[in-house]
């Protein structure tokens, strides 16, 4: 059979161009000294005798075209010289999806230099992401990711906390039936990498996480019953990532590659209620066809081992790795996905795409022969639009729509998908 999860990973590449507002001191006037020197004349009237003189001499003083003029170039300057340190975004993503229903991904994020006179360190980020659907769900992620000492070390972390609300689709004669679950709890990520040589970075991981499974009110019968059902579970691991990325703009590559390999070790041992493993590797790469162009390649692998709970296995389109899939109709011990995306910048900050690929699930088995014929051969492909949020670091809202091989999806993110 085949479960369906929802992951709550609401990956925030949060970005909008930043407002700096400085003040500036108006520069004070020296006034004449009321009383002259004795014997230097006749003792000219004091300003006070005369204040319509005296306004009329501030008022000329103050309003010359040629010092606003001046005091105008001395703010562009400065501004020039004193940037903004970053960026702020504020992105109500609508949702509208058939495993967790129609709602909106209230984000708040900042972009920024972790420290102003690093100029080698891409752009850290740190941001809150919420999730509210009217089938019930609701939920928040606080994350962020840093990049210290000239792009030396780099510290990712997050925690989320809610329910989803999501069914387990059944396989086979019960592939179109669904069982309701609500599935509660919270999670936390740490990652700290540094920088090797040759642009890797490598380091340790940790996931720890704690979740209930309970049965809405359905009248669904014939698709199994997760074994988690009512189970409080506590999952943590251990694990370790490597990373290389050459890519000049995090959030709009035009040019170079990224690759990324994951390892988790879920063991009973650290509290964990199932020993299993979990692997994953990405590679991406990116062409520039000329100004505004740009041809963008994503490869994606996922494996397990052990005994991990339903909800622990690689889930088909959960992570942008092939659009047009409702996530978690496929699940499986082994998946494998490819794609290309043309990307067009227009006038007026927008965008086209256009993009393609196939991929592939294979459940575990003992032979290898069996584990091929059991397997899905899945392709999707489609179109979005897209919205530069900010300038500054050329992030974009965007919106896809795609088809798959059982139906079509529409999702809305900040950000490439990859």
């Amino acid at each position: 059979m085949s479960f369906h999860r929802p992951l709550a990973l609401l990956l925030l590449a949060t970005l909008c161009s930043g407002l700096n507002v400085r003040a500036f001191a108006q520069e004070s006037r020296p006034t004449k000294d009321s009383g002259a020197a004795s014997g230097a004349g006749p003792t000219p009237a004091a300003p006070e005798s005369n204040p319509q003189s005296v306004q009329k001499t501030d008022a000329v003083e103050q309003e010359t075209p040629n010092e606003k003029k001046d005091k105008d170039e001395e703010k562009k300057k400065d501004n020039k010289k004193h940037p903004s340190r970053g960026s702020i975004v504020v992105a109500p993503l609508p949702i509208s999806s058939p495993a967790i229903g129609s709602g909106v991904i209230p984000v708040l994020g900042y972009i920024f230099p972790f420290s102003a006179k690093d100029k080698v360190s891409p752009p850290s980020t740190v941001g809150v992401a919420g999730l509210i659907t009217d089938n019930g769900s609701r939920g928040f992620v606080v994350g962020g990711q840093l990049f210290l000492k000239e792009n030396t070390y780099e510290i990712t972390a997050g925690f989320v906390h809610g329910n989803v609300n999501y069914n387990v689709y059944g396989n086979g004669i019960t592939a179109n039936l669904k069982l309701p679950l609500k599935q509660s709890g919270e999670g936390f990520l740490g990652e700290f990498l540094r920088r090797v040589g040759w642009k890797f970075f490598v380091g340790p991981r940790f996931i720890s996480g704690r979740s209930v499974i309970t049965l809405q009110p359905s009248s669904v019968n014939g698709v199994p019953i997760p074994a988690d059902l009512g189970i409080h579970t506590n999952l943590n691991a251990i694990g370790a990532r490597l990373t290389r990325d050459t890519r000049p703009n995090h959030f709009y590559p035009i040019s170079g590659t990224f690759f990324t390999f994951t390892s988790d070790f879920f063991s009973q041992a650290l509290g964990s209620k199932y020993s299993f493993q979990s692997y994953r590797t990405q590679f991406d790469k990116y062409w520039s066809l000329s100004k505004g162009q740009v041809i963008a390649y994503d490869g994606y692998f996922c494996a397990t081992g052990g005994q991990p709970p339903f909800y622990g296995n690689c889930i088909y389109g959960t992570n942008n790795e092939l659009r047009g899939y409702t996530a978690g109709r496929y699940f499986t011990r082994y998946m494998l996905a490819t794609q290309l995306e043309y990307r067009l910048v227009l006038p007026k900050r927008f965008g086209l795409v256009a993009f393609g690929g196939v991929g592939g699930v294979i459940p575990g088995g003992s032979q290898l022969s069996q584990m091929v014929q059991s397997s899905h051969f899945l392709p999707g492909g489609g179109g979005g639009l897209r919205f530069e949020l900010s300038k500054k670091y050329h992030v974009n809202l965007r919106a896809d729509i795609a088809q798959g091989r059982d139906g079509h999806t529409f999702g809305m993110g900040v950000g490439e998908a990859f």
